[in-house]
């Protein structure tokens, strides 16, 4: 997914505090998505803008798209529309609860995102992509959208590279049951590429039952509510709330409400490396953020460059990048 901010803001992250035990409620913003999606931002967040290497992240829906087709620009067009852009330095992670979006890549992808699919993208260098919801699409639409930050050792030398993966390994506990869509969750191990220590999962708790959820201690995590809400010690996050747990715990009690509860789980170790993230890039300083944007500009002029290619088969214009800001993009810390 894009940020298509026209003003976006600079986050530089410093994941030096790692810290803790904690309880801390993130609250989201809401941010509209070209013409026809609202999501809710929950990472960065005002204080805090990482959970282990997930830099970003966006929940949207449900969405009646057939109750919205009349009051959008272009008639017939409903659900995501979010032409070709460019990322650097990162993953896109792409988990649908429900609905189906078609993806398309400079790589040559052409792959559909549903429920319970894992579609996972390496920007490496420099990528491309576009998401759109097809005319033929379910009408509800409901996902998350996360970035994971690629480390220094990886990000430039990685190939660009495109994972779907339809089949993922089951969760089973005492009262939950779920999904490992990325890394090792009570010893269930996702195929999915990760280049740090990563941890993300999808869990639905049964109505009222208590789950006491295996963490490891060098990781920090977060819980993102997609339906219910629960309760983790003093905090009761609801909808669209997310709760960081902060790192050093073997466990964390979890109890759902009445109506159980639907969550992800993310988490890994803190990322210690500084991020400079300013639209779709992620880079070590200024001058990086300038170059991809420079080199993602000539692109859409030039048809494609060694750096980024166009995406085959979207019809339409890609997405040119916003203006830089006037003053150069200065670090700020990981969390205030």
């Amino acid at each position: 997914m894009s940020d298509l901010e026209k003003d976006p803001a600079e986050v530089v992250c410093d994941g030096s505090d790692g810290g803790g035990p904690t309880l801390e409620l993130l609250e989201p913003r809401e941010v509209v998505l070209g013409r026809t999606t609202t999501v809710r931002r929950l990472l960065p967040n005002k204080n805090r803008r990482m959970v282990g290497a997930w830099c970003f992240v966006d929940h949207y829906g449900p969405d009646d798209l057939t109750s919205r087709v009349d009051s959008y620009d272009v008639p017939g067009e409903r659900g995501m529309r979010v032409p070709p852009h460019p990322h650097t330095s990162l993953q896109t992670v792409s988990w649908l609860f429900e609905g189906e979006i078609e993806h398309r890549d400079s790589v040559g992808s052409h792959a559909f995102v549903r429920p319970g699919e894992l579609n996972i993208m390496t920007a490496g260098n420099g990528i491309a992509h576009s998401e759109v919801s097809t005319p033929t699409a379910p009408p509800v639409l409901h996902g998350a959208q996360l970035w994971v930050a690629l480390p220094d050792s990886v990000r430039t030398t990685v190939a660009p590279a495109f994972n779907a993966y339809a089949d993922l390994p089951s969760l089973e506990l005492d009262g939950a049951s779920g999904t490992v869509m990325i890394g090792t969750v009570a010893g269930v191990t996702s195929p999915a590429p990760a280049y740090s220590a990563l941890v993300g999962a999808d869990i639905t708790i049964e109505p009222g039952r208590t789950l006491s959820l295996p963490l490891t201690v060098s990781n920090e995590y977060a819980v993102l509510i997609v339906d219910g809400s629960l309760s983790v010690g003093e905090l009761t996050p609801g909808f669209g709330e997310m709760a960081y747990l902060g790192g050093g715990r073997r466990s964390v009690e979890l109890v759902a409400s009445g109506n159980g509860v639907r969550f992800l789980l993310l988490g890994g170790e803190p990322f210690e490396e500084h991020l400079v993230m300013w639209w779709n890039f992620i880079g070590r300083s200024h001058g990086e953020i300038v170059a991809a944007r420079d080199a993602w500009q000539a692109a859409i002029l030039a048809n494609g460059n060694d750096r980024f290619d166009m995406v085959p088969g979207y019809d339409g214009d890609p997405l040119p990048a916003p203006p830089l800001p006037a003053i150069a993009l200065k670090p700020r810390p990981r969390s205030r």
